[in-house]
């Protein structure tokens, strides 16, 4: 049987992979381009390059890291960019939980119940939902769903990366849609008000300003990532399938549950459900119970910003423990402490490689950060686009486009709109539209191109998590597979925020599109 002609796409994406495994290895990569920024500052201070900060009017300049004194701040920051690096820590606790929770079986035995009883053709839709879903509290997404959707796709006889893909696709590409408000919307709001006043000294920007367009964004994520799942990703790998499934020592049978695993289970689910109402005995007000509302925020009493909230990697850490513990007990896995701190030791084992990525990996963040180029960038790509006078939706299209490509440089989407919004803010103010709006594009540029920059902070995570299945994968691997999500989800969420605009929806609850004060 011959396999089919391969398809333009399939050549391109086909180019890329081999163009980026051919680069030096991920940690080799980063280190060269740590270098590559040393000596880029040092051309850039000898050209000469500044902008103006368009806040505080000051002159920006770039670093030169190639001096004495960028010598001495490498060297004595070295230890501290990588421990400081901020996924790493959320990593290794989130996994000690986890570890528990796998090494005691509970892991492998749920999945085998989910794939018994989900049909085949939901698993894509809900793996992207679920990852959409998380970005309430984005650590969840890429510590857990992330691995477990390539667990459930090998326990369904399906690639473990296309479920790993379908679910960072949903994690990071649709990373500010959701149905709910998340840490992040309080945050960007309170930099689009600061940024807003420098206009209308009385502006104000609610956490709510982009709710009706984020919320309605969840199915449109959720539908384009299902479709290039099944008409791209899954025949990607179509025929090294059989290869992953076979070659995988720890994939879970699909064969029915025995009692002491259903036991196990039932013991598992009673203290998730017993640590779950705790939880929710926590979020309610303060006062409408005894005790209630204790991990709301002490001075507010608003869940936004709550150490429930901040606390939920710990969260995380919990149920794998208690929930693994639990299971455990039932199926008797766990007989006694040592079991369970072989299991976080095993959890550990496995991320060797992982922590030599990430060691480069935050050289190179740190010391781009340092030398202010990507400001520089920022300012010189606003000034740019603001020189075009284009007409609202041609103009936003170009905003959300520079927004992908300056997130390709600038991974945090906090860091980043707080160098954009007092550049692009006022400018769309005077323009006449509303920062809610531009808030609003900002945020679909933010997204689309997070699953294809090495700036995002967890990108040497995913390399590692495809490794376990494709030993060969590297970056350029990780960028093809998800390449046609990032470019669908481009195309199709810029489409909805042009119709959303040319029909004049509302974006959030009293956010306005247009700004009445402009000239």
């Amino acid at each position: 049987m011959t396999n089919p002609k391969k398809t333009a796409m399939d050549r391109f994406l086909d180019t890329v992979e081999r163009a980026g495994n051919a680069l030096p290895h991920p940690a080799s990569l980063f280190a060269l381009l740590a270098l590559i920024v040393v000596v880029a500052s040092f051309v850039a201070t000898q050209l000469g390059i500044s902008v103006q900060h368009p806040t505080t009017g000051a002159t920006v300049t770039p670093v030169n890291l190639l001096s004495l004194e960028g010598l001495h701040r490498i060297l004595t920051n070295l230890v501290t960019n990588f421990t400081g690096f901020a996924p790493l820590g959320t990593v290794l606790v989130a996994l000690i939980g986890i570890g528990v929770a796998e090494h005691s079986g509970l892991i492998g035995a749920a999945l085998r119940k989910l794939v018994l009883a989900a049909p085949r053709q939901w698993l894509t839709p809900i793996i992207v939902f679920a990852g959409v879903m998380s970005n309430m509290a984005s650590e969840i997404g890429y510590v857990l769903l992330i691995p477990l959707a390539g667990l459930i796709f090998h326990s369904a006889g399906r690639h473990p990366i296309v479920g790993m893909a379908a679910a960072f696709a949903g994690v990071s590409g649709g990373y500010s849609a959701n149905l709910l408000i998340g840490t992040i919307d309080p945050l960007l709001a309170g930099l689009s008000q600061e940024a807003a006043r420098i206009v209308d000294p009385s502006y104000t920007v609610s956490p709510l300003a982009n709710w009706y367009f984020l919320a309605a964004s969840t199915p449109v994520i959720t539908l384009l990532g299902w479709f290039v799942t099944e008409r791209f990703t899954e025949k990607r790998f179509a025929d090294s399938n059989k290869n992953a499934l076979d070659g995988s020592a720890d994939s879970p049978s699909t064969s029915e549950l025995s009692l002491p695993e259903r036991r196990g289970l039932r013991y598992a689910g009673v203290a998730s459900l017993a640590l779950t109402l705790t939880i929710i005995w926590s979020m309610l007000p303060i006062g409408s119970v005894p005790g209630g509302g204790f991990l709301r925020d002490p001075g507010t009493g608003e869940l936004l910003n709550s150490p429930l909230l901040s606390g939920v990697v710990a969260i995380i850490f919990l149920f794998g423990v208690v929930s693994g513990v639990a299971y455990g007990i039932g199926a008797g896995t766990i007989r006694s402490d040592a079991d369970i701190v072989k299991g976080m030791s095993e959890s550990m084992s496995t991320l060797g490689g992982y922590l030599v990525l990430v060691f480069f990996a935050a050289q190179f963040v740190a010391l781009f950060n340092w030398t202010q180029l990507g400001l520089i960038m920022a300012v010189n790509g606003a000034e740019g686009l603001k020189a075009l006078g284009l007409s609202a939706v041609p103009l936003f299209a170009l905003f959300i486009l520079l927004t992908a490509t300056v997130n390709l440089m600038m991974g945090s989407a906090s860091a980043k709109w707080a160098l954009m919004a007092p550049v692009f803010v006022p400018m769309f103010m005077l323009l006449g539209y509303s920062p809610e709006l531009t808030q609003t594009a900002y945020r679909v540029g933010d997204s689309v191109t997070n699953i294809i920059s090495p700036m995002l902070s967890y990108f040497a995570l995913i390399i590692a998590f495809f490794q376990k299945y494709e030993s060969r994968a590297g970056l350029g691997t990780v960028v093809a597979v998800m390449l046609p999500y990032s470019m669908t989800f481009l195309i199709g969420w810029s489409l909805m925020f042009g119709l959303w605009l040319g029909f004049g929806l509302p974006i959030g609850p009293g956010a306005p599109l247009y700004y009445s004060g402009a000239n």
